[in-house]
């Protein structure tokens, strides 16, 4: 079978094809780095985590790009009422975001640019924009012009002409009276008392949010990429955006592929930090509920639904992890097999396996694989834990080593990994939990930019301090204390 996705530019589920064969380039809209991440962003990254997982696992060579936003009103405000700078905002939830994502067990990024280390970039971006007629200052601002991009609209679906019979009669701001249309967006924001500014051809200022993520991708990954990812609130504006800025500079198509997730609802409203209805993904993994619970959780829902929020459903999750665990930590402890061909049966659970992610990352039908596959695993765990002597003889038994084997590989491409007590206990005389999962999260990043003296001198560093690391297929690290 051949993967197929949602394109939400096409609104059609479509095969997909990259622009070069063997190879996939994946730009991922980061956070602002105002707070610490909430289950929205984990449900977000979790999805496009496995999605990148799954093509590794099928042979592709993956490019994945993920940016900061460390230039935005939201830092500056939480830099005022702290009464610190937007850098000590920016640099605390950077470093907060690397051990959520890592307790989450999701690959690190590529590259992960930040909006003020692309500076030159963005600044070059709204030159070209202006040089062509698609963009104009006023009073040290610069707007993008969107009737001069004649596909504006066309990944959102919305009309400008009715858009502006819609506004019409409203008080305008100062701001928009600078516009020549009332929905121009801002490139260039000039700078204000008090505020961080750098020099450019406009004056000092800072960059709009949205082109900041258009001269990154081109930046970093040229001017048309594969797939372009994000949650389903930033189809308009941002994405939308990101679209008319960089096909009006380049002539080029953006991106072949809009993927967008559900939001996370919480008693039918959408989990946002605006709404105040939010959970953070520290204070949940703070409260007992373990990474791959969450990771579970998020993935029993396809990944373009909304997700239900609540404390039954967590619990079912929890439930559901506890066997599927127990199997995934004697399968952990069996020797690999010897012959190095699927048996039949195991042939067909891959086969399965493979055609519910092909369809449009259908992770609940592959995690009803893993489940048919856990199962005899699980029953002769729970055996083992009551003292069944005969338990131990059957646990050797080639087909079951074989089945516990693919158990592991296939929950490795979901992300999913045991969690045994020794590594959710917490040990004073070593590093905790979390910092182990970091300093694995920076090993897998250095191997990635296959700096390996780097990678080697982590895994002795951990060594040396009691900590082994166990590679295992698809990208998975697992550890142990000892």
């Amino acid at each position: 079978m051949t993967l197929k996705l949602t394109n939400t530019l096409t609104r059609r589920v479509e095969p997909f094809e990259p622009l070069v064969p063997g190879q996939v380039s994946i730009y991922c809209c980061g956070v602002t780095v105002y707070d610490l991440c909430h289950l929205g962003h984990a449900r977000s990254y979790i999805a496009w985590d496995v999605l990148r997982r799954y093509l590794i696992w099928c042979g592709y060579q993956v490019t994945f790009v993920q940016n900061y936003t460390d230039i935005d009103d939201k830092i500056l405000g939480r830099a005022a009422e702290e009464g610190s700078s937007m850098q000590a905002v920016s640099e605390r939830n950077i470093e907060a975001f690397m051990t959520d994502m890592a307790r989450l067990n999701i690959l690190p990024p590529d590259r992960m640019p930040r909006a003020t280390q692309s500076l030159d970039a963005i600044r070059s971006l709204i030159t070209e924009l202006e040089a062509k007629g698609a963009a104009y200052s006023a009073d040290g601002d610069v707007y993008f012009a969107v009737m001069k991009h004649a596909g504006y609209g066309k990944l959102s679906g919305r009309d400008l002409a009715e858009q502006q019979d819609n506004a019409a009669g409203r008080v305008a701001t100062a701001e928009e009276a600078r516009k020549q249309h009332p929905f121009d967006f801002a490139l260039w924001k000039g700078s204000k008392p008090g505020e961080p500014s750098w020099e450019s051809p406009w004056g000092p200022g800072r960059p709009g949010w949205h082109i900041e993520c258009s001269a990154m991708v081109r930046e970093e990954l040229g001017d048309t990429i594969d797939i372009h990812l994000g949650g389903a609130d930033l189809i308009f504006p941002h994405h939308e955006n990101e679209i008319a800025q960089s096909e009006a500079a380049t002539g080029h198509e953006l991106a072949r592929y809009w993927l967008h997730n559900g939001m996370v609802n919480v008693g039918g409203q959408k989990m946002s930090k605006s709404l105040g209805n939010f959970t953070t993904i520290r204070d949940l993994l703070d409260s007992g509920i373990t990474p791959m619970t969450l990771r579970l959780f998020t993935l029993q829902a396809h990944y373009r639904k909304p997700l239900d929020f609540s404390a039954e459903a967590l619990e079912a999750a929890a439930t559901g992890w506890k066997g599927l665990n127990a199997a995934l930590g004697l399968a952990s402890t069996l020797t690999l097999g010897s012959d190095p061909a699927c048996p039949p049966a195991l042939a067909a659970a891959r086969q399965r396996f493979a055609a519910a992610m092909d369809d449009d990352l259908n992770t609940a039908a592959a995690l009803a694989v893993l489940f048919e596959l856990a199962k005899p695993l699980r029953a002769l765990a729970n055996r083992l834990e009551r003292g069944d002597t005969s338990a131990a003889a059957e646990a050797r038994a080639p087909e079951l080593v074989d089945q516990g084997q693919l158990l592991l590989e296939l929950a490795g491409v979901l992300g999913l990994q045991s969690e045994t007590e020794a590594k959710t206990s917490t040990n004073s005389s070593g590093p905790s939990d979390a910092e182990i999962q970091a300093q694995i999260a920076q090993r897998q990043a250095a191997k990635a930019s296959r700096d390996f003296a780097t990678a080697d001198g982590i895994r002795d560093g951990l060594r040396a301090q009691g900590i082994e690391l166990i590679d295992r297929p698809g990208g998975i690290t697992e550890w142990l204390r000892g």
